[in-house]
């Protein structure tokens, strides 16, 4: 895990924790999941696409009438990468804005676009000049989910879906495309 990206992390959410005591405390809404997920490639340098695996934990907080941040850490695994014997492992680490409707009600439904580092590593990253077996780059994502809430401190992440963006070396565009879904429990502050 890069640590520039933690300390980025942190420096962003400490703050805001603070902002949010100022609020009245019905209006602080903070929401902490753990998401199985599975990622499907869209866009690679090989001839067929392939599944990631693995998990993710989110950190969000309304703070205005829907309006909010997250931060996601994310990891994901694959043994061969298409067709090829070459595996992959990625973590990702990124934060941005979040909207959610309907935050204390049964059903809550939120959107999110999210931008930070992805780092790869245990794979092959072909660069101009050599390869290497570790790259960092450029990860954005969009996307939303659902929260089916059980009780007043407890939700089913029942879905959760992105477009995931990474530039990380490959041999030929330098990007990555996939298709993030997800699924997992969320424990709910500040209702």
């Amino acid at each position: 895990m890069p640590k520039i990206a933690l300390v980025v992390l942190c420096s962003l959410l400490l703050p805001a924790a603070s902002v949010l005591r100022a609020e009245k405390a019905s209006a602080l809404n903070i929401d902490a999941g753990v998401t199985l997920i599975a990622e499907r490639s869209l866009r690679s340098a090989t001839p067929d696409n392939f599944w990631m695996e693995g998990g993710s934990i989110e950190l969000g907080a309304t703070v205005w009438r829907g309006l909010g941040i997250a931060a996601n850490v994310s990891g994901v695994h694959t043994s061969a990468v298409g067709r090829t014997n070459i595996p992959l492992s990625l973590v990702t680490v990124v934060f941005g804005p979040r909207y959610r409707w309907h935050a204390n009600h049964r059903i809550s439904i939120y959107g999110e676009g999210l931008v930070g580092e992805a780092d790869g590593f245990n794979s092959l990253f072909p660069a101009m000049t050599a390869s290497r077996a570790r790259a960092n780059g450029f990860d954005a994502q969009a996307g939303g989910g659902l929260d089916y809430h059980l009780s007043q401190h407890i939700a089913i992440r029942a879905i959760e879906a992105a477009w995931q963006h990474t530039q990380l070396p490959n041999g030929t565009n330098d990007v990555q495309t996939t298709l993030r879904l997800g699924a997992g429990l969320v424990l709910l502050f500040g209702r």
